[in-house]
């Protein structure tokens, strides 16, 4: 049996509801589905600009990651779920300028975006993401 280790830190979000902000399971980590929230102020940022939401929720997941001892580098796979096709765009330019910062190696992680209701009618932006260690 692979033993399992809840990850928990106070630079990303509490979670809201009952999970973990990720789970590490042997050399896999999971982080659960982050979005726009700063983690000092325990609020939604940036109303509206779903450039600057996408920033701050890589940075949260980010933050999990570091928890876990892992990178952006060690994820396998960013799920990104928008609120509407038309932020496509802005929120492609944002994921992209985190990447080129946080994976220098070049091996980009995969990635599927989807469009959906999210929780929260400020958040324009949810993102998980699954990374091997």
């Amino acid at each position: 049996m692979t033993d399992t280790t809840v990850i928990r830190t106070e630079a990303a979000p509490a979670p809201a509801h009952v999970f973990s902000q990720g789970l590490r399971k042997g050399n896999m980590l999971q982080v659960s589905g982050q979005g726009p929230m700063d983690p000092e102020t325990n609020t939604y940022v940036a109303e509206g600009d779903v450039y600057a939401q996408t920033m701050r929720t890589l940075e949260n997941v980010r933050a999990i990651l570091e928890a876990g001892a892992a990178s952006v580098e060690d994820v396998l796979m960013f799920r990104v779920y928008l609120t509407e096709q038309s932020l496509f765009p802005r929120m492609n330019e944002a994921y992209g300028d985190f990447m080129q910062e946080h994976v220098p190696g070049g091996a980009l992680p995969c990635r599927t975006t989807v469009f959906v209701g999210l929780p929260h009618p400020e958040m324009l932006v949810e993102i998980d993401a699954l990374a091997v260690v």
